[in-house]
């Protein structure tokens, strides 16, 4: 099975007001630990970076021990996705997308996402909904409660059988569909996805405060 792995990195970081990706992680740039798992994680064949050129400098291409290959990507996320689906190669049976501000993911959360995807076709690493939720009102003042039963937070890496997300790819653009990550677009074509609990902190850095948690 030949899996090759998306990583998006083509944001901006305008929420955190400095690059997220260059941030320091033990050290370690935060891409650069991202594509380090990948680049160590026997389930994966290739990597495709969507990410400007200038991030380059942040990873120490002595470590790549498969293929790279960097790309630009697009305004929207998913237009960046669409972007690393064009020059995937066609050798691959799997695809992987994978956010690069989750840059503590396991070799082991990859390989259990790997596998499930092999099984079903596709699957999507999460993380089960354990905190209590309220839904307020327009001047944020409680006024319920929603059931966490079978709810999840959507994490990466979410893998799919290549066929199948090229397709659901084609259908949302050829729709207008815009969708935030890539079981909404699997799901717009009416196909299911396996939910795989993640085992260890697979956090998405999205403000400086995430920084400080890691």
């Amino acid at each position: 099975m030949n899996c090759t792995a998306i990583i998006v990195a083509a944001g901006s970081s305008r929420r955190m007001g400095f690059d997220k990706l260059a941030a320091s992680l033990g050290g370690i740039p935060v891409l650069a630990r991202t594509v380090a798992t990948f680049m160590d994680c026997p389930d994966i064949a290739e990597i495709i970076l969507v990410t400007p050129q200038e991030r380059m400098s942040l990873l120490d291409q002595s470590r790549f021990t498969k293929p790279l290959i960097r790309i630009d990507g697009g305004e929207e996320r998913h237009l960046s996705v669409a972007a690393g689906l064009a020059v995937v190669s066609g050798k691959s049976d799997f695809i992987a997308v994978h956010d690069a501000a989750r840059p503590l993911v396991s070799q082991a959360d990859i390989a259990a996402t790997v596998l499930a995807a092999k099984e079903h076709g596709a699957a999507s690493l999460a993380r089960r909904v354990t905190e209590t939720l309220k839904r307020s009102d327009d001047s944020d003042f409680m006024i319920g409660a929603i059931s966490r039963e079978n709810l999840w937070f959507m994490e990466t890496p979410q893998i799919f059988q290549a066929d199948l997300l090229r397709s659901a790819y084609r259908h949302i653009l050829e729709e207008n569909i815009l969708v935030t990550d890539e079981t909404s677009a699997i799901e717009a074509l009416g196909e299911k996805v396996k939910l795989i609990p993640s085992t260890s902190p697979n956090t998405k850095i999205t403000t400086p405060a995430d920084l400080q948690t890691l």
